[in-house]
């Protein structure tokens, strides 16, 4: 007996090869040296993403003073800018990156859910 082709699971299948949750997020963070809102977008960020993240991710920290033809490739206007380069599509939050369900929401990421609830 010939089994039924399910359209539904064999794309269910595909979409899990193509989205694993353990693909690392690689991310670039675009600053202007050591000043006061570099530090904190460097410090809500790390804390983000070792909250979220843990183990899934590679964050790059690049000072446009330093390597300003990175940041004109990248076409950063302003900073700090964070730049999701992986997994697609490509993201970019520019400024304050305190506010973490809007980092989360700009990264495509589902917040962990709060235990207890």
């Amino acid at each position: 007996m010939k089994k039924k082709f399910d359209l539904t699971e064999a794309f269910e299948r595909r979409i899990a090869k193509t989205v694993r949750s353990e693909d690392p997020y690689v991310l670039r963070l675009y600053v202007t040296g050591l000043t006061p809102r570099s530090t904190a977008a460097f410090a809500s960020i790390k804390a983000i993403c070792d909250k979220h993240l843990y183990g899934r991710y590679d964050l790059e920290v690049i000072d446009i003073y330093q390597q300003p033809s990175l940041a004109r490739d990248e076409q950063i206007i302003a900073a700090p800018t964070l730049v999701k380069r992986s997994p697609s599509p490509l993201r970019r939050l520019i400024g304050n990156l305190s506010e973490e369900d809007r980092v989360l929401a700009g990264l495509d990421i589902r917040p962990k859910p709060k235990s207890g609830t």
